[in-house]
């Protein structure tokens, strides 16, 4: 064996319960876009999912006093390059994100490791990645 990992996806998907639907989803519709990630139409829920066409992986949904808000938490989305990560950066502060750290190397991780996180609406920590191994 080479000593490298193979990764592979084991989530296969996740809701989070947000305070402001309408401004969550002008958020995260926003910071993903670069990602290649668009709403996806879902008409038996209230719920808005995100995800590359195919993949319903992630949603918002309007917390509730039964479903209170989730958080805080760090969410950390796969970008296929830097300059998605780039993108995903300036679109998020762009839609009212807050910088939680700026585009770069992380070689703390590993030496491959580009990233770049931001606050979301609900104070969650949200981050895109890139694996250059």
């Amino acid at each position: 064996m080479s000593g490298e990992v193979d990764r592979r996806v084991f989530i296969d998907h996740v809701t989070i319960r947000v305070r402001d639907l309408a401004r969550s989803r002008r958020f995260y519709e926003a910071a993903l876009e670069p990602l290649g990630v668009e709403i996806l139409e879902v008409p038996e829920s209230d719920d808005i999912v995100f995800g590359p066409k195919g993949a319903e992986d992630f949603a918002i949904a309007r917390a509730d006093d039964a479903h209170p808000p989730s958080g805080p938490f760090h969410l950390a989305f796969a970008a296929a390059s830097q300059q998605e990560v780039d993108r995903f950066h300036a679109a998020g502060l762009g839609a009212g994100g807050r910088d939680n750290g700026s585009p770069g190397l992380r070689p703390s991780y590993h030496p491959g490791y580009y990233g770049a996180y931001l606050i979301d609406p609900d104070e969650n920590n949200v981050e895109a990645v890139c694996h250059e191994r």
